[in-house]
């Protein structure tokens, strides 16, 4: 949730944010009012309990001919006190759900507008050309034996794929060269749930209006499929108060990732573009609020060096605030050229969602107190995240580095973790039908 100091003394800056997202910038008054209310109810409440605790001592005090009369006005005291508490409570839950319409507040500089008002920050890396026909990641990945989309969607219907064989191969270095990457810049690995509770999901903010993109088990379990390990790793501290003294904590998550991808029927539905399951390593940080832009900076440092090593042209993009998600204040895209389509496409994006995240998993950290007694008071975190390899990169290296009779030179980064392979060859047909 955002920041209720913020909505209360700077309900305008609130506005424009809502208004930069294309919102309604009414559910900001509805939420003002919502929080009005509530801490009248609770006032109300509050003041009615410490009547009723004054009474109590009053009636423990009487003489025995007075307890009668006493108790039945305590009864009635009592009645009230807990409609008092029946009305703060809606009150709050009222006051809950206005606030969970306004979603995170974007920073300055961050464009307005929808998906195509991105600004585009920078193209690094050549544009290849080819002195041949080329053929797509898919065609290339049937000749390689690397992709099998027809028993993917036997198995579990459509959208879905085997990686066989150099595929597989290919994959896994990708993942293991990011998970050196991460190792190299202080990140801690973890392998995460894949299920994660309602709260988590709510907390990370997937459970507004991209809910329908989110599996859900609902039936005896209430646990929610992942659509990125970004979910597992923001509750990993859930209600904890972090240590922040040395600096912040960084954790990199491999996990696999599920998204039903609502709405976009018809849309790259040839091969493993845009898909219901992919594997993922992300990126996630604990930092403070005042240091989160300066983080948020690295982590696209270290997504574009990844990019950069394995040879693919991109550009980076500051994404409009209409396009962000509910949580993110700024994202960043960054978006290899495909050459088939002639296009950008995005492989990876990394968000700060500055404190809004850690408000609704209530993650804090001390601060460094100016006091001997070190009573600092706590305060929210802030929390990144960022993509440092996924199964979608495999679109753009297949066909950034194909050659004329079909083979891929491998990115000589990629070598050591391919057993030394500098050429994936296609196979002859018969071995690729297998």
């Amino acid at each position: 949730m955002i920041d209720l100091a913020l909505l209360r003394d700077d309900p305008e800056t609130v506005r424009r944010s809502q208004a930069a997202r294309g919102n309604d910038q009414s559910t900001v008054d509805v939420a003002l009012e919502a929080d009005r209310s509530r801490r009248a109810a609770l006032s109300a409440f509050e003041e009615l309990r410490a009547e009723q605790n004054a009474f109590g001592k009053q009636v423990a005090r009487a003489p025995k001919e007075e307890k009668a009369a006493l108790v039945a006005q305590a009864k009635d005291l009592a009645e009230r006190v807990k409609q008092a508490q029946h009305v703060a409570n809606d009150a709050a839950e009222a006051a809950s759900a206005a606030l969970a319409r306004i979603e995170n507040v974007v920073i300055d500089g961050v464009p307005a507008g929808g998906e195509a008002d991105f600004l585009e920050l920078r193209r690094v890396g050549d544009v290849p050309a080819f002195d041949f026909e080329p053929r797509d990641h898919l065609e290339l990945g049937e000749l390689l034996g690397a992709i099998d989309m027809e028993r993917g969607a036997k198995v579990s219907g459509a959208r879905f794929y085997f990686l066989r064989g150099i595929g597989a191969r290919l994959e896994i270095a990708l993942m293991n060269l990011a998970l050196d990457k991460a190792l190299q810049n202080g990140f801690v690995p973890l392998i995460t749930p894949t299920l994660v509770r309602p709260e988590i999901m709510q907390g990370t903010g997937f459970l507004g209006e991209h809910a329908d993109e989110v599996y859900h088990l609902d039936k005896d379990d209430d646990l929610y499929l992942v659509g990125t390990s970004e979910v597992a790793l923001a509750g990993y501290h859930k209600d904890e108060i972090v240590d922040l003294a040395d600096g912040a904590l960084r954790y990199a998550g491999w996990s696999t990732c599920y998204r039903r991808e609502a709405g976009s029927h018809g849309k790259d539905t040839r091969g493993i573009i845009r898909v219901h399951q992919f594997n993922k390593l992300e990126m996630f940080v604990y930092t403070t609020a005042e240091d989160a832009e300066a983080e948020h900076l690295r982590l696209v440092a270290l997504q574009e060096e990844m990019l950069t090593s394995l040879g693919l042209a991109y550009r980076v993009i500051d994404v409009a605030a209409g396009d962000l998600g509910s949580s993110a204040a700024r994202k960043y895209d960054i978006e290899a050229w495909v050459p088939t389509q002639g296009a950008f496409r995005e492989l990876t994006s990394t968000s700060n969602c500055t404190t809004f995240q850690a408000r609704r998993l209530d993650v804090r950290h001390r601060p460094a107190s100016d006091t001997a007694e070190g009573t600092a008071k706590t305060q929210h975190v802030a929390t990144l995240n960022g993509t440092l390899a996924t199964t979608r990169w495999i679109v753009a290296l297949l066909e950034t580095h194909q050659q004329a009779d079909g083979s891929v030179r491998v990115p000589e980064v990629l070598r050591p973790y391919l057993g030394g392979l500098d050429v994936i060859r296609p196979l002859d047909e018969g071995r690729a039908a297998r």
